[in-house]
């Protein structure tokens, strides 16, 4: 009985991690490049030059603490505001880059806006 219940406790654990550990891409929303704000494209090009960046925070890892885009290692998402007009603080919205198969965000192509400072996000198709 021992055995059957550390079996079943075993397999919950797995299926758990599983399914938590590798939420795949097709799950975030899409956004194309285009119907961004224009405060998002210019963030956007910022971030493919390499800068230089507004914001200190700029470039900062990313956690992904909610899991709400694919799960990598810390430090694989970093994050970057995008300028809300009228907030006298860095506002709700982000691009946040993975590195990708390059290693690096300039390069990378994976890219994902929020609006909602985390909440939600949408994948960006250019």
């Amino acid at each position: 009985m021992l055995r059957l219940g550390l079996l079943l406790l075993s397999i919950l654990a797995t299926t758990s991690v599983a399914s938590r550990d590798s939420r795949p891409d097709y799950d975030v929303p899409a956004i194309q490049a285009t119907a961004l704000p224009g405060e998002a494209r210019e963030t956007l090009s910022l971030i493919k030059r390499g800068g230089p960046f507004p914001f200190r925070k700029d470039g900062s890892v990313f956690g992904n603490y909610e899991r709400r885009l694919p799960v990598r290692s810390r430090g694989y998402y970093r994050e970057y505001t995008v300028p809300t007009p009228g907030a006298r603080d860095r506002g709700a919205r982000r691009i946040v880059a993975g590195l990708g198969g390059t290693g690096d965000v300039r390069y990378s192509g994976e890219y994902y806006f929020t609006d909602d400072h985390y909440f939600s996000f949408r994948k960006i198709l250019e």
